[in-house]
């Protein structure tokens, strides 16, 4: 393969990840709120979110192996794992370390959550809200695409709709935080 090849290779498994990886986030959201897919049932839309986070991650691994195989910019092994190591763009790809190292706790911890239970496998799960952003900030500093319309609308579309799912998640969490029986008691008290 040319470097030409792996760098535009390296381009589009980025903006699939992000595509990929925001659509797992919003399903992981559906499945928190009970959401039902159309055509799917319940058990369907885990099972299309386990899919995808597994599409993702193989999308993943091909854009950190061009990164590093591609011999245009020094980017090593060491460099795709440990964050702010490397001597090329340190930030931005460091960055993506991070959000890397994080999607690799959360996918270990996935495989192995009958060995774990479920409280530890969930908390370890939140670190996907901490991935998403830190991956995207990482494709926006150091993606030689980020400032293309394409990629600023996908970019755009992708935020949206994760802020939107996140904050229909919190008003749910809200919802059922007043339904809890402690502030029932505290609000029929008050009368």
């Amino acid at each position: 393969m040319t470097s030409e090849t792996l760098w535009y290779a390296n381009r589009a498994t980025g903006a699939v990840c992000l595509a990929l990886f925001t659509v797992v986030v919003l399903l992981g959201i559906a499945v928190r709120l009970r959401t039902r897919l159309p055509g799917l049932p319940r058990f369907g839309t885990v099972a299309l979110h386990r899919s995808l986070s597994l599409s993702a991650t193989a999308f993943l691994a091909l854009h950190i192996t061009t990164a590093v195989v591609d011999g245009y910019v020094d980017i090593g092994p060491l460099d795709a794992l440990v964050p702010f190591v490397s001597d090329y763009q340190p930030l931005w790809l460091g960055l993506g370390t991070v959000a890397l190292d994080l999607m690799l706790a959360v996918l270990l911890t996935s495989l192995l959550r009958d060995r774990l239970g479920h409280r530890t496998w969930r908390a370890v799960h939140w670190l996907a809200y901490a991935s998403w952003p830190v991956a995207l900030v990482h494709g926006i500093g150091i993606g030689t695409d980020a400032g293309t319309d394409w990629m600023t609308w996908l970019t755009v579309a992708c935020v949206a709709t994760v802020i939107t799912a996140f904050a229909l998640r919190t008003a749910q969490a809200v919802r059922a935080a007043r339904q809890t029986p402690a502030a029932l008691l505290h609000t029929e008290g008050a009368h």
